[in-house]
């Protein structure tokens, strides 16, 4: 019996883990107690690492399209069908022919992060597509124009908060998202348990809102309403008081211009949310010693996502909260963070809109474009159409708007390539599919979750598992891509290539002024990190490089994980705009605020509108094919309200049609008072009965997908995100 300490890479709250294995079979997994940040809390996604990890419909091999089918073969015949595919087009067509979707794991995957960047600045295409369009986008683009960078994102100090005001977070479920933050449960219940407060703003009686001391069904979609006439009261009434960071702020006289037509009355009636609620909501938040106003996927996911995001934040500064103890505020991570490195409390900032997508001329950001352009761009002929597509991790197929037009102009592609562990609603239309190892066979580190946990924290683990025979690492084929795409060829050097990237990123560190490593001999550098290859030698140079100077050989002295301390004050350091300053007004930001201005006069038809909601057991699609995820009632099922049941004739137990813009779906009635009248709800991810597939727990759990009846023609302008909350749809008896 062996004992390997790991972090689950199944979501963003890393919680430590401790699995027992005999002879390479997993007999156990249990919370590792001794976790310094987890502290032993682990939830039921994490029994799923056993299934994934023995799952016989999991690929251990590539697959290639022969007469048809996806049949397996060699990696060297795979890498050949690859170059054969891709080169002659990225030779008559262009680079932006070829375009690639990242999937939400690439996120928790330390290869992706170092490698990804790397193979898309080779092949050199606009059109960059990813699952944060679907997700987080609106947050990284308002964080980046208030403080300089995308993941300049402050995040509830929850271990000495007083009052939190959630909206559109169910952190009880999530563990946190844009807020790192295992035992999210207890934390938040901590806040109760010190004589603090807990309100939640949500369409939905979720988890959360149960445990919390106030509950306000909004109406969806109108989030930023509210937060402006929060602000409106702060100006109102006096309460308005930035506190220490005053001194650091621009453009708070413009915030109380744009806030006066917010007033609570007017905003009420479209947001369901009474004024004198409203008002004592303010009053209580600029009251409390300690608090914190924290926004996610339901005030991202609307037509006003970008405005939502960034009125979280102004709120937190007004109300004295950014950068203090118990309030919002910035993690300072151990290794990677743009917002640690150059010259501090200045930068270039971000700029949006580079580039534009080719058939609607949407803008892009942070290297990307909208994901609900990617469909167009393949269906529609003429100079610089996508016709070929890489994915990575990703099933938009299935996560992305109006999903059965994507899943048709797959179909039309002249290549495409998928690196994937699953034959799935998306990679079924692949020509090469190349699997990685399971996720307990490599190493791991959260680069990216580190950058925003609510408290400082490192944590590396070592392979848990031998990975199988002949699974080459995900590191390499990203690398192996990139040669391809640079015209090297499939049998290119990887080591070289590899040594390549490690002295760019050296090269990075010892110019930087910030870095332990500043003024060193780069070749000095390059000894010291010894015999190492990949990730994991690029994470020690990163680690090295970053602001504590700690190395790789520290944390696997440390399997539990090394505590940095509590959050502490970083203004002004962390800012990165060319003004040195939080600028709460930016300009892309206030020009948008008059089309939130017209929304007030518009009227609500009466039609029900469709939410998402998140699920304990479920974050990614693919969990759908782990029985111990999706075993028990069927969760992918319609809540509807007691009233609108009654109204529309909808019996519980039985089948809803929804129909939108965009297509229909049937699904199982729930009828429940935990959700508002107007709305509907149905879980995000499912719907795996599409041909071709081969995922055999999950087509038995099927589900529908909700994202058939999302309109790519709904958006956030200023980032691009897809309306996935707040779709009209009619619903009647199936």
């Amino acid at each position: 019996m062996a004992t390997h300490i790991h972090t689950c890479p199944l979501c963003e709250a890393t919680c430590g883990l401790r699995i027992e294995t005999d002879n390479g079979h997993i007999e156990s997994i249990r919370g590792d107690t001794e976790d310094v940040f987890s502290g032993g809390f682990i939830c039921p996604k994490a029994h799923g690492l056993k299934a994934l990890h023995e799952d016989a419909d999991r690929l251990r091999r590539p697959l290639v399209r022969r007469d048809g089918e996806l049949r397996e073969a060699s990696w060297a015949e795979a890498w050949q069908a690859v170059q054969d595919g891709l080169a002659p087009l990225l030779e008559q067509h262009g680079r932006n022919a070829v375009a690639v979707y990242l999937g939400n794991p690439s996120a928790h995957n330390l290869a992706a992060n170092i490698y990804g960047p790397v193979f898309l600045k080779a092949l050199g295409s606009q059109n960059v597509y990813t699952a944060s369009t679907v997700d987080q986008m609106p947050k990284q683009v308002s964080a980046g124009l208030m403080f300089g960078a995308a993941l300049s994102v402050p995040v509830p100090d929850l271990d000495r908060c007083e009052h939190l005001l959630v909206l559109g977070a169910n952190p009880l479920v999530s563990n946190g998202s844009l807020m790192t933050s295992p035992n999210a449960r207890g934390r938040i219940r901590g806040i109760r348990e010190r004589g603090g407060k807990v309100v939640v703003i949500d369409p939905r009686r979720s988890r959360t809102a149960e445990e919390a001391d106030e509950h306000h069904a909004i109406i969806p979609g109108t989030d930023a309403h509210f937060l402006f006439a929060l602000v409106h009261t702060l100006f109102d009434e006096g309460l308005a008081d930035p506190g220490a960071v005053a001194e650091h702020c621009a453009g708070i006289e413009e915030i109380e211009r744009l806030a006066a037509d917010f007033t609570p009355e007017r905003v009420a009636p479209h947001c369901g949310i009474e004024p004198a609620e409203i008002r004592r909501i303010a009053r209580e938040l600029a009251a409390a010693p300690r608090a914190a106003c924290y926004g996610r996927i339901g005030t991202c996911t609307q037509e006003f996502g970008t405005l939502a995001s960034w009125l979280v934040d102004v709120v937190n500064v007004l109300s004295g909260n950014l950068d203090r103890e118990g309030g919002a505020m910035f993690t300072r991570a151990a290794g990677g963070q743009r917002n640690s490195a150059g010259t501090p409390g200045v930068g270039k900032g971000i700029t949006l809109g580079r580039w534009k997508s080719r058939v609607r001329g949407l803008p892009e950001a942070f290297g990307e474009l909208p994901v609900v352009c990617l469909a167009e761009e393949i269906e529609t002929p003429g100079d610089g159409q996508v016709r070929a597509l890489i994915t990575a991790a990703g099933n938009p197929v299935v996560s992305t708007p109006d999903s059965e037009r994507l899943d048709r102009a797959l179909g039309q592609l002249d290549f495409m390539v998928s690196l994937d562990i699953y034959v799935n609603e998306t990679t079924r239309h692949a020509d090469v599919i190349l699997p990685g190892p399971s996720p307990l066979a490599r190493s791991h580190y959260d680069l990216a979750l580190y950058q925003l946990a609510v408290r400082n924290v490192a944590n590396y683990s070592a392979p848990a598992m031998k990975p199988e025979d002949d699974l080459e690492p995900e590191w390499r084929q990203l690398l192996r891509l990139t040669a391809i795409v640079t015209g090297q060829g499939a049998d290119a050097d990887l080591d070289a290539l590899d040594s390549f990237v490690i002295d760019a990123l050296i090269q990075r560190a010892v110019t930087d002024p910030q870095s332990p490593l500043s003024g060193r001999d780069p070749a000095e550098v390059h000894e010291e990190l010894g015999d190492r290859r990949g990730p994991d030698r690029a994470l020690d140079l990163l680690l090295r490089s970053g602001p504590y100077g700690l190395t790789l050989d520290e944390l696997e002295a440390n399997p539990h994980g090394l505590d940095l301390g509590a959050l502490e004050p970083r203004i002004p350091e962390v800012l990165r705009t060319p003004s040195g300053k939080i600028e709460l007004a930016p300009e892309p930001i206030v020009a948008d605020v008059d089309r939130l201005r017209a929304s007030l006069e518009r009227s609500r038809n009466g039609h029900l509108v469709l939410i998402g909601r998140r699920q304990l057991r479920s974050n990614n699609s693919w969990m759908h094919n782990l029985p111990p995820l999706v075993k028990g009632k069927d969760r992918c099922t319609m809540h509807v309200n007691p009233d609108d049941a009654e109204r529309l004739g909808l019996i519980d137990g039985a089948r809803a049609r929804l129909t939108s813009a965009t297509g229909s779906i049937e699904a199982p009635v729930e009828v429940t008072d935990a959700i508002r009248t107007g709305v509907v709800s149905i879980p995000h991810g499912w719907g795996h009965d599409a041909p071709g597939v081969r995922l055999e727990v999950a087509r038995d759990h099927a589900g529908v997908n909700s994202n058939v009846l999302a309109d790519t023609s709904l958006f956030d302008p200023l980032s691009g995100n897809a309306v996935l909350n707040g779709i009209p749809v009619e619903v009647a008896p199936a």
